[in-house]
């Protein structure tokens, strides 16, 4: 491991004085495949280190809050699903805002960078809905609009999303439910008030 890539200490999960250079010393043999394995599943080195510490700091707080289970032999499988967990998503960011960078980059290009950049690719339905659609839906609680947007940006299942969120599957797709209710009902507000013609 380099000298950039700071180490999580372990050294609250025993009164030990022992366990920190246990823990640095573990990480010392181990930590350099696990950069490796990160750097493969990675688009850059600096991506490699920042996924490798993520799965480092996950890890320590499962072991100090005493959810870890496996104990030190389940580390490394651990590590590795999720170093792999983490690329994928970061890979995923990466692909949506470069999508997101190239759209605004071609509508500067033909001059309509000030454009509405919409939500929802809908040929039925008018920048004014669209706009209100939005509007409704940065108003809903986070933790219903979250769940929403995971799953129809994001394109993650209820599984994905609940170990996301830290909350079951079943408690996502409820979210998810009660979310698209409340839109449902603030657009049909929206709507009675004349505020678009849907």
């Amino acid at each position: 491991m380099d000298e950039e890539t700071p180490m999580p200490s372990l050294s609250v999960v025993q009164d030990a004085p022992t366990a920190a250079s246990a823990w640095r010393e573990w990480l010392e043999s181990h930590g350099p495949k696990f950069l490796l394995f990160a750097r493969q599943q990675t688009r850059s080195h600096e991506d490699a280190k920042d996924v490798f510490q993520d799965a480092l700091v996950k890890l320590v707080e499962k072991v100090n809050s005493g959810e870890f289970m496996g104990g030190q032999d389940a580390w490394q499988p651990y590590l590795y699903t999720t170093i792999r967990r983490l690329s994928i998503d970061l890979s995923r960011r990466e692909d949506r805002r470069k999508r997101r960078e190239d759209s605004v980059t071609a509508d500067a290009e033909t001059g309509q960078y000030d454009a509405l950049q919409p939500w929802f690719e809908n040929e039925t339905s008018d920048d004014e809905t669209r706009a209100q659609l939005e509007r409704c839906l940065k108003q809903l609680p986070p933790k219903f609009s979250e769940v929403i947007l995971m799953k129809i940006w994001g394109d993650r299942t209820f599984a994905e999303i609940g170990e996301i969120l830290e909350i079951s599957q079943n408690t996502a797709a409820s979210r998810y439910r009660y979310g698209l209710e409340a839109l449902k009902k603030s657009l049909s507000n929206a709507r009675q008030r004349g505020d678009i013609s849907i």
